[in-house]
C-alpha cells in the first residue's frame, strides 16, 4: 500500500497535472479564438470519456471534464465532420439546414462559414497558445528568479577522447561553441548531445588568450538531471562548478521576455535538429518519449525535488518551479507536434485550409476520409512507438522476458 501511494504521489499526480495545464491551456487558446471571432460552440472538454462533471454556461456552451484527464477538444456547432473540414457537397447540406431553422445571419457564427483566415486563426490558436504558455513561465521565472550563469570551465579533459584529441586542456573555459556565445557549461552540453559525428568549432579562453578548437563528439553514456543514462554525443570532458565563479543574472520584463522567447525558440530549434538527424539515420529515435516517459520524467523530478528539500514548505516551493519548467518544455513540444501537416492534428486543418483557399473548394470527401485515416494511423503509429521506447527505458520487456527464461 505504502508503495502504491508514494507511486501515486511521485508519479501519477504530478503527470496528470503537468498534462492537464499543458492541454487544457492548449484547447483554451482554441476557444477563446473562437470566441473573439464569434463563433458558436457547442462544447469544451477537457479529458475523455464519461463525464465526471459537466455544466452549460449562458452562451450554450458545455462544459465537461472527462475521467481520462489524457486530452481534450472544443466542438463547434455544426462540426459533425471527423477532420473538422467537411467538403462542398456537406456544407451545402449544412447551410441549407441553418438557413431553414435560424436564417441566413446566423451562418455567420458556424465554423464552417467563417472566413478562410479566422479558420485558420482558431486552428493556430491552440499551439501558439502553448508557445505562448512556454514564453510566459521562462519569462516569469528569470525575471522573479534570475538566471544561475557558472562559466564552461574545463576541470578535466577524459585521455584519447575527442576532446583531448583536439587540444583541450584542464582550465580552459569555453566562450563560443558552433559560432554562438557561451555563459554556461549546461548549454555546451546541450548542443554536444545531439552532435554525434558532426564537427563542433570551439573557442577557448587559455591564459588570457583564445584558442580555436574543433572536436567531433562520439556516442557514449551520457547521465540526464534524473541520473538516467543515454546513448548521446560526448567529447570527454568534465566541467568544474565553482561557487566563487557562480552569479545570478537578473532581468527586467523586457529582457525576461525577450529571454523566454529565446529559451522557447531553442526548444524548438533543438526539437526539429533532432528530427532532422533521426529522418537521415544520423541519430536514434530512442530518445522519444510517450505518456509513460512523460510520466517518469515527472515522477523522477518530484523524487529528487522531495530529496533534495530540507521541509514541506521548500519542497511545495521548489516543486512549483519543477513543475512550471516541466510545463513549459512539455508545452513547447505540444505546440510544435500539432503544428506538424498530419491530418487530425492542427498542422492538417491548416493544410487542408491552405488547399481551400488556393482551389476556392474545400477538399473532397473522400480525400479527407484517407487524409483523416493515414493522419490517425501515423499519430497512433507514433504514440505506440514512443510507449516501446519509454518501456525499453524502464525495463519492461527485460522484466517480462526474466519471467520466462
Amino acid at each position: 500500500m505504502t508503495g502504491l501511494l508514494s507511486n501515486l504521489l511521485f508519479y501519477v499526480i504530478p503527470f496528470l497535472v503537468v498534462v492537464g495545464v499543458v492541454i487544457t491551456v492548449h484547447e483554451f487558446g482554441h476557444f477563446l479564438a473562437a470566441k473573439a471571432l464569434g463563433t458558436k460552440i457547442d462544447q469544451f472538454s477537457i479529458g475523455f470519456g464519461k463525464p465526471l462533471a459537466h455544466w452549460t454556461d449562458r452562451s450554450g456552451v458545455e462544459w465537461r471534464l472527462g475521467w481520462l484527464p489524457v486530452g481534450g477538444f472544443v466542438r463547434f456547432a455544426g462540426d459533425d465532420n471527423a477532420a473538422s473540414v467537411p467538403d462542398q457537397d456537406d456544407l451545402e447540406v449544412l447551410r441549407r439546414e441553418l438557413v431553414a431553422r435560424e436564417g441566413t445571419a446566423a451562418l455567420g457564427s458556424y465554423y464552417h462559414f467563417k472566413p478562410i483566415w479566422q479558420r485558420m486563426v482558431i486552428s493556430a490558436a491552440g499551439p501558439v497558445s502553448n508557445f505562448l504558455l512556454s514564453i510566459a513561465i521562462f519569462a516569469t521565472l528569470l525575471m522573479v528568479l534570475g538566471e544561475t550563469i557558472v562559466p564552461a570551465r574545463i576541470e578535466k579533459v577524459v585521455p584519447g577522447g575527442p576532446a583531448a584529441r583536439a587540444g583541450f586542456q584542464a582550465g580552459d573555459v569555453i566562450v563560443k561553441a558552433d559560432g554562438k556565445p557561451i555563459r554556461t557549461f549546461d548549454s555546451v552540453k546541450q548542443l554536444i548531445i545531439l552532435r554525434t559525428g558532426v564537427p563542433i568549432p570551439f573557442v577557448v579562453e587559455r591564459g588570457g588568450q583564445q584558442v580555436n578548437l574543433v572536436a567531433t563528439p562520439e556516442r557514449g553514456d551520457v547521465t540526464d538531471a534524473v541520473g538516467h543514462k543515454h546513448r548521446l554525443g560526448m567529447v570527454g570532458i568534465q566541467f568544474a562548478d565553482r561557487a566563487d565563479e557562480r552569479r545570478v543574472q537578473r532581468y527586467n520584463p523586457i529582457q525576461a521576455l525577450a529571454g523566454g522567447v529565446d529559451k522557447t525558440v531553442d526548444v524548438v530549434r533543438t526539437t526539429v535538429f533532432y528530427i532532422g538527424r533521426m529522418v537521415s539515420g544520423r541519430e536514434s529515435a530512442d530518445q522519444i518519449s510517450g505518456p509513460l516517459g512523460m510520466a517518469q520524467i515527472s515522477g523522477d523530478l518530484a523524487k529528487q525535488t522531495a530529496s533534495a528539500s530540507k521541509d514541506l514548505p521548500s519542497f511545495a516551493a521548489n516543486a512549483f518551479l519543477t513543475a512550471l519548467l516541466l510545463v513549459a518544455n512539455i508545452s513547447v513540444g505540444i505546440g510544435f507536434l500539432n503544428l506538424m501537416p498530419i491530418p487530425v492534428l492542427d498542422g492538417g486543418h491548416l493544410l487542408f485550409y491552405a488547399y481551400e483557399a488556393v482551389a476556392r473548394r474545400p477538399l473532397a470527401a473522400k480525400v479527407q476520409a484517407v487524409g483523416y485515416r493515414v493522419g490517425l494511423a501515423l499519430v497512433l503509429g507514433l504514440m505506440l512507438f514512443a510507449t516501446v521506447n519509454d518501456l525499453q527505458r524502464l525495463r519492461v520487456f527485460n522484466f517480462l522476458g526474466g519471467l520466462f527464461s
